[in-house]
């Protein structure tokens, strides 16, 4: 089954692809003619997801799926949250955002956070949606190059090491995408997709 899915970012196409399977081929918007940055105006993940992949759907009429992730910090009252990808920057300059998360949990001694994910199905113009929690915490230091995003200062609970310390197979099997994810490829199994 071909599923348009509302991002152009590789490595995500990559992680969501494994965890989906062969059953599944992601398109981008940018194959399906939509080239201009899809909306995320929202103030919650849900708001964003919903948004992003109505806004495709409207454009394109297939059935298609978005997603939002945060990085949510206990110590920082749940932020960056819905702002993770511009948090220190209109951008997304991930090594900004992770330079500015360090400097605000300077001195922290509770450095618990998670990742969350929701992701918004639109599957013959009904809406489902998806969540993928992970729970962990915040190091004092990047560590690893896999991944993108938060992943050099996340590790996950249960490991000892960093989600960009990990290989894609291991992180799917405990990421809060590959979690959303899951669920998703579920639901579409049972819709008989």
């Amino acid at each position: 089954m071909n599923i348009l899915f509302a991002t152009n970012n590789a490595h995500k196409l990559m992680e969501v692809q494994a965890v989906l399977g062969p059953g599944f081929r992601l398109v981008t918007p940018r194959e399906c003619g939509v080239t201009e940055e899809i909306p995320e105006e929202q103030q919650t993940l849900e708001g964003n997801a919903s948004q992003k992949a109505h806004y495709l759907n409207d454009r394109t009429g297939l059935d298609c799926f978005a997603d939002d992730t945060g990085l949510e910090v206990k110590a920082l009252g749940g932020a960056p949250g819905v702002h993770s990808a511009r948090y220190a920057t209109d951008g997304h300059d991930f090594a900004a955002n992770n330079r500015l998360l360090l400097k605000n949990l300077e001195g922290a001694t509770d450095r618990r956070a998670q990742f969350r994910t929701v992701i918004s199905l639109i599957l013959n113009g009904e809406e489902h949606l998806f969540e993928g929690v992970v729970e962990g915490r915040i190091i004092d230091r990047e560590e690893g190059h896999e991944g993108f995003g938060y992943d050099p200062l996340f590790i996950p609970d249960g490991y000892d090491k960093t989600f960009a310390q990990m290989s894609t197979e291991e992180k799917n099997e405990v990421s809060h995408r590959a979690r959303a994810v899951r669920k998703l490829a579920a639901y579409l199994h049972s819709a008989g997709k």
